[in-house]
């Protein structure tokens, strides 16, 4: 049934492990390398273009045929521009999520379908479906579930939460069920041991070798303003705008006795509250509230307006925290109707993030993820409600 099948090829050795192993199988394997920035750091240099002669360089090896496509515009309209107006706004967004729901599993599959006469798409990211590595399982009656990977430090279904079942379904993970150190192994065994000795890329692709505080200063006006201490009111320092800072991160003042962290933004005041201490109290809730859902499968239950029991993260190195989770929909000002989960966890997490992800679980399956809104009231601030109220 799968006969073409398209891989996204990087010049990384994921990718390239992955193409040969789909060629190896007998699979009609073409590779696409998906051009989505123009990236030029500050001594000319396109760091794209190595990528590109590493991703020409493995196909030729391979014997398979390679297209770039170009998806800079849309990469700016639905991800970067997106990226820039949260932002602006004091929010924190999650770029990769982004790149995968619009991009990757977006406009290539759609590219890869429609104008490469794909049966399916494979990728190099470190995930696994009910179908199997190569669709080897499929059943097009049978729900698809995205299953986490056996390497839990690189495991990617936190980035792939935002696709849609749709696209899952045509999706391969030939490397899914590898360890990066198996991948890297077996690369070696069969002569592409140079992709397996490149540096792998790391951050956002965008950003290139400046930080990050440097680069988003170039696409947003700086508007200084006060770092306001939650406990006591006082001003304790000056920051250079509300776009270079996040929940949870340490802010650099001086003269302070231990240091301070981001507790919450207020774009209308231009005011950062900070809390004094890595773990003060008020940095940590056991309530998120988040909005707009996509769901791969939806939790059992929750349809029905039933409180559903599974698993929560909104950071992919986090361990992960049991909850309780409802949906609700909410009336909005011009008539329309929105979606928006209420999350209940076991135990309260530091810094919870707006804009970021929630991203949920049970056992090994990824049920999708939604994003976040405003976390809940601290759990300081509860336990003085109820010794208030007692």
């Amino acid at each position: 049934m799968f006969r073409r099948v398209v891989v996204g090829i990087s010049g990384g050795v994921d990718s390239a492990v992955s193409a040969y192993l789909l060629k190896k199988r007998g699979f009609e394997v073409c590779g696409a390398f998906m051009k989505n920035w123009d990236l030029i750091d500050e001594s000319g240099y396109c760091s794209g273009e190595q990528d590109w002669e590493d991703a020409q360089r493995l196909c030729r090896m391979l014997d398979i045929p390679l297209e770039q496509i170009n998806f800079v515009k849309d990469y700016w309209l639905e991800v970067f521009g997106s990226f820039l107006k949260d932002y602006d706004a004091g929010i924190t967004p999650n770029p990769d999520i982004l790149c995968n729901r619009h991009i990757k599993f977006n406009r290539f599959y759609r590219h890869a379908r429609e104008r490469m006469n794909a049966d399916a798409i494979a990728t190099g990211h470190y995930a696994r479906t009910n179908f199997g590595p190569f669709l080897e399982h499929y059943n097009d009656k049978e729900n698809v579930r995205l299953l986490m990977a056996p390497d839990p430090i690189k495991d990617q279904t936190f980035f792939l939460s935002q696709i849609t079942a749709e696209t899952l379904k045509r999706t391969m993970f030939p490397i899914g069920a590898l360890t990066k150190q198996q991948v890297k192994q077996l690369a070696t065994e069969v002569g592409l041991e140079s992709y397996a000795r490149k540096k792998e890329s790391m951050g956002i692709c965008f950003v290139g070798k400046r930080s990050f505080q440097q680069f988003i200063g170039e696409y947003i006006e700086t508007k200084p303003g006060p770092f306001v201490d939650v406990d006591s009111g006082r001003v304790v320092g000056t920051h250079a705008g509300l776009h270079h800072w996040t929940v949870g991160q340490k802010c650099k003042i001086g003269g302070c006795l231990q240091p301070y962290y981001v507790l919450r933004k207020h774009r209308d005041t231009n005011v950062i509250e900070v809390a004094s201490g890595h773990d003060h109290p008020l940095l940590f809730t056991d309530m998120v509230y988040a909005e707009d859902p996509v769901w791969i499968n939806v939790p059992r239950g929750l349809e029905e307006g039933r409180v559903v029991r599974c698993q929560f993260r909104f950071q992919h190195t986090k361990p992960l925290v049991d909850c309780s989770l409802i949906e609700t929909i909410v009336a909005c000002g011009d008539g329309a109707r929105k979606r928006q989960l209420f999350v209940k966890l076991d135990k309260p997490l530091r810094a919870i993030t707006p804009g970021q992800y929630a991203v949920f679980y049970r056992n090994e399956e990824c049920f999708g993820s939604a994003r976040i809104l405003q976390p809940g009231p601290s759990v300081a601030y509860n336990s003085e409600l109820m010794a208030a109220i007692a």
